[in-house]
């Protein structure tokens, strides 16, 4: 179990959360997480590049020049991966990079990364009713007061999206916000400050406390 301190707008302390999940054993952990994010990496890739070989390439049917006689090296097509403008030798071919992990596994993962990160936790009370419309100095200001640099890479996670926090944290180039029902291993273990609303901590318990 995890115990951290809430934070409110002005960055006073008004009480703590806990969190408690199901993670993987030590020498489990680097492991599975390591496949989670292999896993989602994979996934994301699109594995469209193509190159043609010399038998696909257009041209080069005719033999360039006679075999013997010329002084120059034997050719017999233009098309010669060795030719400017020939094929390619073992070049790319449209693939499926894409990984299977059981579910379980994506989910033992997931919060195995979140809990390794609770040193990086900023929790904060909801604070979509603190913006009455879209701020996003007002939100600096407020990570600021949190002890966050504006400078670190920061993971905003709400349990459900507000309009205003969304507007104001989208201009923030630093900034990415998530919903806790869509946690991923990539934003969780490049970010450098997790922000999370007690009210996402709640969600991430009920979602992923199984």
């Amino acid at each position: 179990m995890v115990e951290c301190v809430v934070k409110d707008w002005e960055g006073q302390e008004t009480g703590t959360a806990s969190l408690e999940l199901k993670v993987a054993s030590e020498e489990n952990a680097a492991h599975i997480v390591h496949r989670a994010l292999v896993r989602q990496l994979g996934n994301a890739r699109q594995g469209n590049a193509s190159t043609k070989t010399r038998a696909e390439v257009r041209g080069g049917g005719r033999k360039p020049w006679r075999q013997k006689g010329t002084g120059r090296a034997r050719a017999g097509s233009n098309r010669s991966p060795l030719w400017r403008g020939g094929g390619v030798i073992f070049g790319p071919k449209p693939r499926d990079y894409s990984v299977s992990m059981n579910r379980k596994e994506r989910r033992l993962a997931l919060r195995t990364a979140f809990y390794s990160r609770s040193e990086d936790w900023v929790v904060v009370e909801d604070f979509g009713d603190k913006l009455p419309q879209p701020k996003t100095k007002d939100l600096l200001n407020a990570i600021a007061r949190w002890g966050i640099s504006v400078d670190a890479k920061i993971l905003l996670i709400v349990s459900e999206r507000n309009e205003n926090v969304y507007l104001s944290a989208r201009n923030v180039p630093n900034l990415r916000m998530i919903s806790a029902s869509n946690l991923n291993i990539h934003d969780l273990l490049t970010a450098d400050r997790l922000l999370v609303t007690s009210s996402a901590l709640q969600k991430i318990q009920e979602v992923y406390g199984d």
